[in-house]
């Protein structure tokens, strides 16, 4: 690791789980600004309050946004270029897992909305701010439940059944066609798999599959693990020099064959360009 003196880190979904002790390691490691994006302001206010006690004189700053809406999403956006001249760290921690198929204010399906569609738009947005404050550096946090998929079904992909595997196999392909984009820019664009961790993502469960998640309840890892590979991505020199990969406990790994399809990449781009127009 190395010191994140002067760095201003944006890290959504960051007032709980995985995002909030992301938030406070890299306040504890010396960044200047730490910014954690939640939904509800008291359990961010709550975040907030931890992180300045682990790493006092780092400035903790709370935006709100729901993830599910454009309209969120762009606003937020709007935010964070009015308030900050500069954006070294932009994670796109926040994630949902839906068991119904739920729609939301857009006409989307909320897991595919939420999981690809906002850090999408957000880091769409945030580019130009990313690549003026270069070297930089964008982490999505994906997860190994992508190689699950074995098909995009394109047609069906945004308003169709919820799938978490697909949504996380569309965090991989954006990060590669995204490293594609900002080649020459000093931004890089590297995704992850945080591990088997105990969060809130599985706190819709019920019946069977509840019973499934208080069996597996040993074998989780903490929050700790989990925002380990993502506060690397975030901090480490060698972390800089790598960019379209994707990572696990530290480690570049090689993700599903589909995630690595350049045509399937170029395609989803192309598609979530439409969806968020």
């Amino acid at each position: 690791m190395t010191t994140m003196s002067g760095k201003v880190c944006l890290v959504t979904g960051g007032t709980s789980g995985i995002g909030r002790e992301t938030a406070a390691r890299l306040a504890e490691l010396g960044a200047a600004t730490v910014v954690i994006v939640g939904r509800d302001a008291e359990r961010g206010r709550a975040a907030v309050r931890e992180i300045r006690q682990r790493a006092s004189g780092v400035e903790v700053d709370l935006l709100t946004a729901d993830m599910s809406s454009l309209a969120e999403v762009r606003r937020l956006a709007a935010e964070v270029l009015e308030r900050y001249h500069r954006l070294d760290v932009l994670d796109n921690n926040a994630g949902v897992i839906m068991l119904k198929r739920q729609l939301t204010v857009d006409g989307y399906e909320t897991m595919f909305a939420v999981n690809h569609l906002a850090p999408f738009l957000l880091t769409k947005l945030l580019r130009e701010r990313l690549v003026g404050s270069a070297p930089a550096r964008v982490i999505t946090v994906s997860s190994n439940a992508h190689g699950s998929a074995k098909q995009i079904p394109w047609d069906e992909l945004a308003r169709g059944e919820p799938s978490y595997p697909l949504s996380k196999l569309a965090n991989i392909l954006f990060t590669v066609e995204l490293a594609k984009r900002l080649t020459g820019t000093g931004v890089v664009a590297n995704c992850l798999h945080p591990g088997l961790i105990r969060t809130q993502l599985g706190r819709e469960a019920r019946g069977f599959a509840k019973l499934l998640v208080a069996a597996a309840k040993p074998f989780i890892g903490t929050v700790r693990t989990g925002a380990a590979t993502p506060v690397y991505l975030a901090s480490a020199p060698e972390a800089a020099e790598v960019t379209g990969g994707y990572f696990f406990r530290g480690r570049q790994i090689e993700p599903s064959f589909l995630a690595r399809d350049p045509e399937a990449a170029a395609r989803l781009w192309a598609l979530s360009e439409e969806l968020v127009a």
